[in-house]
């Protein structure tokens, strides 16, 4: 597929869209199977993306980042997923969740020996918040922190997280006197333990797992904000967390698209390509306009997310309800459509679409991942009508 239907862009984002559109077809895409089939986290291409300078896109070149703003962030994350999404998620937990809180509230001492690094991609952070029990609902969180000398003592377990096998540092949410606080856990602090990863559907080469922790201690400046500021917290990157699934969606769901045009030229029934049929004509059809409504929406709320940080020069607006409305809206549409572009590809390769030689199969498994993450479609779907 020729050209950009994003009309939009500036120098910069069309400059950050290729570097990575580049890297993700020369370098990811393949390899993509084979890094499915191993279901090993890939750190060489995790590293090369340290290098490329993902990680630190959205943060200030006082912290070492280079300071580019969301639109940016999702263009690369969105080439990143085209070749492999299981990359492009361990990309983006190290982008955004598993260091943000570092960069705002870590100390001297942690940004230099945890953070910068891990713009680099030489230690590996990630956030946990979901547990056996929690989900949706942070209410539910059982993981608690209680007050001892010069720190805490945590306790819990928690579910689903993401490089977690592989992360030198954990974001923790736990409960301090009952309300929600952020904590910086490294791995090497005694009580941490990370359980086997969870087979999964799809995304096979991003380790997912379980992680307890059985009275670890955590110093007092290892607290990351004040105590009870977690979901306060939180809900100020929300809506880039959703933002950013969408562009995740979006990049898998382009590949799936490309892949349906070509193997459609290339496929002879009845003396003609498939491409030839109206029913492949439509479905394609179909695809490419959900796929356009979906860029659409996605960048333009990462650019509403864009403009209001600049005009408030505030970070707390990207708290704002009505950004968090556009951001909800904008995730919904696109996992949801992006799943139905997969599923077409995969009729239109027939009986191919089944069989694991042809990267249909794992668009189609891996797509899914995208409907959980940030948000379920249910719970999307009810703050928006609440609203």
């Amino acid at each position: 597929m020729k050209g950009d239907s994003l009309f939009f862009l500036t120098e910069e984002h069309r400059s950050v869209q290729e570097t990575f559109r580049r890297f993700s077809r020369e370098r990811v895409a393949p390899v993509a199977g084979e890094l499915d089939e191993v279901g090993t986290f890939p750190k060489s291409l995790f590293l090369e993306l340290g290098e490329l300078g993902l990680f630190g896109l959205r943060y200030p070149e006082s912290l070492g980042g280079s300071q580019c703003d969301l639109t940016a962030f999702c263009l690369a994350i969105r080439e990143v997923a085209s070749g492999s999404l299981s990359l492009a998620a361990a990309g983006a937990m190290q982008s955004l969740m598993g260091t943000h809180f570092l960069s705002k509230f870590g100390n001297r001492e942690i940004q230099e020996r945890l953070f910068r690094p891990a713009l680099r991609g030489e230690e590996i952070g990630t956030i946990c918040i979901t547990e056996p029990d929690a989900g949706s609902d942070l209410s539910a969180i059982k993981t608690s922190a209680i007050r001892v000398r010069e720190g805490y003592e945590l306790t819990g377990q928690k579910m689903w997280i993401t490089s977690a096998t592989e992360a030198d540092f954990f974001t923790v949410m736990a409960r301090v006197d009952g309300k929600l606080t952020i904590f910086l856990v490294e791995k090497d602090f005694r009580g941490v333990k990370v359980g086997r990863s969870i087979p999964k559907m799809g995304c096979w080469a991003s380790p997912t797992s379980e992680v307890a922790f059985d009275k670890v201690f955590v110093p007092l400046d290892h607290r990351l904000g004040d105590e009870g500021q977690g979901e306060g917290e939180l809900r100020k990157i929300l809506g880039e967390i959703r933002i950013m699934t969408g562009a995740l969606a979006i990049g898998v769901a382009r590949a799936a698209l490309e892949e349906s045009i070509k193997y459609s030229e290339q496929r002879v029934q009845f003396k003609k390509p498939i491409a030839a049929f109206q029913a492949i004509q439509m479905m394609i059809a179909e695809m490419k306009c959900d796929l356009a409504a979906s860029e659409a929406l996605v960048f333009q709320t990462a650019g509403l997310y864009d403009r209001s940080l600049e005009e408030s020069n505030a970070a707390d607006s990207r708290g704002d309800e009505e950004l968090l409305r556009s951001a909800a809206i904008a995730k919904l549409f696109a996992t949801e459509r992006a799943v139905s572009i997969c599923d077409k590809a995969t009729r239109i390769f027939g009986s191919y679409g089944y069989a694991m030689e042809y990267p249909v199969q794992r668009y189609f498994r891996d797509i899914r991942f995208t409907l959980y993450g940030g948000g379920t479609s249910e719970i999307l779907k009810t703050f928006i009508g609440r609203r």
